[in-house]
């Protein structure tokens, strides 16, 4: 790639201090944020005020950050961001899926964490992708996205009244062999821990589940667990299957989904996109899986109001999820205010 191109971003971030960006139609809520992991990258160090200041830049009225850990690191993220702008971030907690291995009650484990992250302050519940690809208990086997000894974990968050942002499975791509028919392999290339191939024949043979398995194994806790509002992070995985995402959403009224970094799929389906926000406007939400970069925030904005054609849908060109363009989508207002803010707003609490 030329220094160029390489440095383009870069110096857009500096100079989107000293110039106005482009603001959003309407207010906006970042359901899908990082501020304290590798995918925060360098606003993993930036201060609270720093934080806020770009968000003002960018027009963004809040924002939900899903790195909140759980015990005294979660009381820290807390005290850090969410107490000092409570109007502002919402502070998810997390679960510890290296202890299912530990303690065969680990669903009993993770709900008592559950409840003292919300005495803590959690306003949310953030799942990795890790379960179903990569927890195991105490005998070595992977634990199910459904799994039965999970239930008291969702029950308590049903019963503390927060939602559950959980990431299942990964595009399709990344379970397909990594060759030149792949057309994630430039990424996977970058990436390899994402690639997670070969996939298992039986149920305990080795490899990993296949990406339909897993949604299946979503469809389960969904079913079973109704009473637990839960967001699937990344359309659920399902950004390039919207029929099969859209059965879903009409069989578990629990279910909503956000669309962080995944504007690449819909937006070269953008007909079929189109159709999918007029019907679930009431439970899409905005998510762009970054620190508060002002930098990503017109892209989204430029994706979901206007009519471009054949646009960047990254800050990187080519682009790192895929080298293609896409179509935008030119919502209308109504549609657009729900999924901006009004739908996280519902959802997720805010304020002190």
């Amino acid at each position: 790639m030329p220094i160029r191109t390489r440095l383009q971003p870069f110096v857009e971030s500096l100079l989107a201090g000293s110039r106005a960006l482009p603001k959003p139609r309407f207010a906006v809520i970042d359901a899908h944020a990082h501020l304290n992991s590798a995918f925060a990258g360098r606003w993993r160090r930036r201060s609270p005020a720093q934080m806020i200041a770009a968000l003002d830049r960018a027009g963004i009225a809040a924002l939900v950050d899903l790195d909140g850990g759980s015990g005294d690191a979660l009381s820290g993220e807390v005290e850090r961001l969410q107490a000092a702008y409570p109007d502002r971030i919402a502070v998810f907690a997390g679960i510890d899926t290296d202890a299912f291995a530990r303690d065969e009650a680990f669903g009993e484990v993770e709900a008592a964490r559950l409840r003292d992250s919300v005495h803590r302050g959690a306003r949310g519940l953030k799942v990795w992708k890790t379960l179903g690809l990569h927890a195991t208990d105490p005998a070595g086997r992977l634990v199910p996205i459904d799994d039965a000894r999970l239930a008291p974990l969702w029950a308590a968050a049903a019963e503390a009244q927060v939602p559950v942002t959980i990431h299942v499975a990964d595009p399709p791509a990344f379970f397909e062999p990594l060759d030149r028919h792949n057309e994630r392999w430039a990424e996977l290339r970058r990436h390899p821990e994402w690639h997670v191939h070969p996939i298992r024949t039986e149920p305990d043979g080795g490899g990993y589940p296949s990406h339909a398995e897993l949604l299946a194994q979503f469809d389960r806790l969904l079913e079973r667990h109704p009473e637990t509002t839960f967001i699937g992070a990344h359309l659920a995985s399902l950004g390039d299957d919207l029929a099969t995402l859209a059965t879903m959403l009409r069989a578990h009224p629990n279910l909503h989904v956000d669309i962080a970094a995944r504007i690449n799929e819909l937006g070269r389906q953008p007909e079929a996109a189109r159709r999918f926000f007029t019907e679930f406007a009431d439970r899409i939400l905005f998510g762009t899986d970054s620190g508060p970069d002002p930098r990503w925030y017109p892209v989204y904005h430029r994706f979901l109001e206007t009519d471009a054609e054949s646009m960047n849908y990254s800050i990187y060109d080519p682009p790192l999820q895929g080298n293609w363009r896409i179509h935008a989508l030119d919502l209308p207002d109504a549609i657009l205010q729900k999924v901006y803010a009004d739908n996280a707003a519902r959802l997720i609490r805010f304020g002190s």
